[in-house]
Parts: structure tokens; sequence; C-alpha cells
């Protein structure tokens, strides 16, 4: 059955209707979300590594006050000196005792940043496990199937991977067309052969 229309027209309206800018709209703000949260992460990072490092000097710091203490001892004043280094020492074994938990907090919490970004990273702008590489090409072919759909043309795919097979909905008349792709057919006419059975 011939269109009624013409069907470059057709096509040309087709074509004009469907507008990707908002597609691309929101995989922008996907990249700048995605990288304000590495700015933020590498931020947190090296804040935790810098706290750290302090809490590692106040460390070294104590302990080295603590063995002046001990070599200073005088035996004159032995008892209340032993009670004194005493109550010193509980106080920089608290210390320490905190220090080492303050710094098992920050390397779970590093440990827990890193795996997060690899997570990310894995999943990419799509939400898919998709190198940076194959992504623009991905997401074209992905967009080309969508649209396909929309029309209720399925691209079926063979072994290889390539499209060889369409099968095409016509939801109105309840009418399902299997079609295979011959390389030695234009798109043309593949185009008119699909618009008349839809």
């Amino acid at each position: 059955m011939l269109l009624q229309e013409d069907p470059v027209e057709l096509i040309q309206h087709t074509v004009t209707n469907f507008g990707i800018s908002a597609d691309r709209a929101a995989v922008g703000r996907t990249d700048v979300l995605l990288s304000d949260i590495r700015a933020r992460r590498d931020a947190r990072l090296s804040e935790a590594e810098v706290a750290l490092k302090q809490l590692s000097r106040t460390h070294n710091v104590l302990s080295s006050q603590h063995a002046e203490t001990i070599a200073s001892h005088s035996s004159t004043s032995h008892a209340s000196r032993i009670v004194e280094l005493d109550t010193q020492k509980f106080r920089i074994a608290k210390t320490t005792s905190e220090l080492e938990i303050e710094g098992e907090k920050l390397e779970a919490e590093l440990a827990g940043l890193k795996a997060r970004l690899q997570e990310l990273e894995m999943q990419g702008v799509e939400g898919g496990d998709v190198s940076s590489a194959g992504r623009a090409a991905e997401s074209e072919v992905v967009l080309k199937l969508k649209i396909y759909r929309m029309f209720g043309i399925d691209a079926q795919p063979d072994e290889a991977g390539n499209f060889g097979k369409a099968v095409i909905r016509n939801a109105s008349k309840g009418d399902v067309h299997v079609v295979d792709i011959n390389p030695k057919f234009s798109r043309y006419y593949y185009a008119n052969y699909f618009w008349n059975t839809m």
C-alpha cells in the first residue's frame, strides 16, 4: 500500500520532531555532577590524610614526652613521681587509643570512598558498566533502538551482534512482520517498507 503523502516529507517531519537537546543537557549535567563528586571526594581524602598526619605527629610528640619523663625519674621523690607518671601514662594511653580509633575510622572512610569511586567509574554516565571510549557509540545505538521501539520496530541482533532482522508490530491491525535486513537493498527501500507495514 502506497502512502498518500510524500515519504520524504514524512521522514523530514519525523526527524524534526525528535529533539535530543534535553538528553544531551542531561548527559552534560551528569558529567558536571560526577566531576563535583570526584572533587569533593578528593577534598575529603586530602583532609583525612592531613588529619591522620597531624594525629601521627601528636602521637610521636606524646610518646617522646613520655620517654623523657621516664628518663628524668628521680629516686628521691619516687612515690609521688610514680603516681604522677602513672597518671600521665594513662592519659597518654587514652590519647593513643583515641588516636588509633580515629585513625581506623579515617582509614575505613578512605577505603569506602575508594570503593565508591571505583563503583562510580565502573557505572559510567549511563549507569551501566561501560568504558569511556565506547560510551558515545553505545549511547547512539541505544537511542536509535529506543526510537525504533517507539514505532513498534524491534531490531534483533545475530550471534555476531549485528542487527540483521527486524520485528515490526502493528498494534492497530494486530500484525507482526519479521523482516530480514539484506545489505543489497538500500535504506530507503527498508524505510518505505517499514512505513507501509506500520
